[in-house]
């Protein structure tokens, strides 16, 4: 208890003096906030990717045990290869928002660590599987540690860069995501040429699991917790390190569990806007994730071709991620909704196209296939939306989780859409994937419209405030902000707050 409250003595100080020695965003030196913000990217983002590498690298385990027979060994009849797509995210579902809440209250660095160990763990043990039940129960458990994982991502991203910054840093760290699916590839490809005295599948189980349980080891001592705990700056570089979070006035960290912004959240109708938009985003995520090589390999190619071909589809997902991060870098602010509604054009041009084509045609319809990755860009970028816009530690827990709760309902329906019978083409699959994607993209003009409308309600707002407290010179808009920036306000409280879109 004594170490607790010395932390937060500490942490507190160190954000009263980042005020007094920076009391506004221009008195904060240029070069050192540059040179402090490298060393944050050189010292987060590898972390976070390598986190994200794993984490869809395990996601995808089924999907290459399928193709090394996982069906035939158990053996798997009628829709229980599905079910095991869907019944991983039971687990999550179940547990996302409470493991939000515990993440809250613990250092989120061992939180996360001790979770992706968790993985690893479970993962090695679903190669022991006999039968379809030890196999579903072993995955839901891995959907209950895996919940954490992408709220996670999202807090650190918040807790170390300003709004502005958040879509290039949240793109750097989900572009591992392609990485995840050429690197399955590749690992697949390898473990196809092991002749032991395991079936193949076995092996994807014990090897990937027993990368991902070394890499929770690794993080727990690698990924702080915090700018009062992050190793290698010095003590002015921590003041800069908090003082430019000023520009985000979503508050602070705060371990303390704030039932009212709970409640401000649930109420919220934005956060059901999220919610919605998770469903839409992983129709597609949760067929391709569980049937792209069922997929690749009804177009006629072998096992280990099937495979190979995993890693030109995860090439393109790390192009999509650059291109969505550059294209909102390079244009005007609040263009975030509209570089979201560009990039689900592709995939929904190559859901059609591979509906349309002629059966033998295989080289196209594979390119159709693989164009169906760009609405990750987009996803990407709507995450963004979350981290830059929401106020209050509690609040911005339950946003992020519900996103994801979203999520695992579009991953527990869509594995069902991809019919045995309908094989190779999967037209019910890819047509849900197209009607999801275009549900989507009238989403982003939904939310781009809310976040004009709600900012207009905050400039009524402190336009009622000023005449009321005559507050026109500007040293009072410094004092007035600096008031907010560190509270832990919502974005509904907080007078100072400004939508991004």
């Amino acid at each position: 208890m004594a170490d607790k409250e010395s932390y937060l003595r500490v942490y507190e100080s160190l954000y009263e003096e980042a005020l007094l020695r920076y009391p506004t965003d221009d008195s904060i030196p240029a070069a050192l906030e540059h040179s402090v913000r490298r060393k944050i990217d050189w010292r987060v983002l590898p972390l976070l990717g390598f986190c994200y590498f794993f984490y869809y690298v395990d996601k995808t385990t089924l999907s290459y045990a399928a193709i090394f027979g996982i069906k035939t060994d158990l053996p798997l009849v009628n829709d229980e290869y599905s079910w095991l797509g869907s019944i991983f995210y039971f687990g999550w579902l179940a547990w996302a928002i409470p493991s939000n809440l515990l993440m809250q209250r613990s250092p989120p660095a061992y939180y996360l660590a001790f979770n992706i160990f968790m993985w690893g763990v479970l993962l090695m043990c679903q190669a022991a599987a006999k039968n379809f039940a030890a196999l579903a129960t072993l995955r839901i458990l891995s959907g209950a540690f895996e919940a954490i994982a992408d709220p996670a991502f999202m807090l650190i991203t918040c807790m170390y860069y300003t709004r502005e910054e958040q879509p290039s840093r949240i793109s750097a760290w989900y572009a591992w995501n392609g990485i995840g699916v050429a690197g399955g590839g590749l690992i697949g490809y390898g473990i196809g040429h092991i002749q032991g005295a395991l079936q193949s599948w076995r092996y994807e189980f014990i090897i990937v699991g027993a990368f991902c349980a070394i890499w929770g080891v690794v993080l727990f001592f690698l990924l702080p917790n915090s700018p009062v705990s992050f190793k290698g700056f010095s003590h002015e570089e921590k003041l800069v390190m908090i003082a430019r979070m000023r520009r985000n006035q979503t508050g602070v960290e705060n371990d303390k569990i704030n039932w009212q912004q709970i409640k401000e959240a649930f109420v919220d109708y934005k956060t059901w806007m999220f919610t919605l938009l998770g469903f839409l985003g992983n129709v597609p995520s949760g067929g391709i994730s569980n049937f792209s090589t069922l997929v690749i390999q009804g177009l006629g190619f072998n096992t280990l071709q099937t495979a190979l071909l995993g890693i030109p589809q995860g090439a393109f997902v790390v192009i999509w991620i650059g291109l969505g991060a550059l294209t909102n870098h390079y244009l005007p602010k609040n263009s975030r909704t509209i570089v979201c509604a560009l990039f689900m054009l592709p995939t929904i041009a190559g859901a059609l196209g591979f509906l349309l084509a002629p059966s033998d045609a295989y080289v196209g319809r594979l390119i159709c296939f693989y164009l169906t990755g760009s609405y990750q860009a987009s996803f990407v970028l709507s995450l963004s939306l979350i981290t830059s816009n929401t106020g209050g530690q509690s609040k911005k827990m339950i946003v992020s989780g519900m996103i994801w709760f979203g999520a695992c309902i579009g991953n527990i329906s869509s594995p069902f859409f991809y019919k045995t019978d309908q094989a190779p083409k999967y037209p019910l699959g890819i047509g849900s994937l197209l009607v999801a994607n275009c549900l989507e993209l009238l989403m982003f003009f939904v939310f781009r419209y809310a976040y004009i409308w709600e900012n207009r309600k905050k400039e009524e707002q402190r336009a009622r405030l000023r005449q009321k407290n005559g507050v026109d010179a500007a040293g009072d808009v410094v004092d007035s902000l600096n008031n907010t920036a560190f509270k832990d306000l919502t974005d509904k409280e907080n007078p100072n707050f400004i939508y991004v879109y």
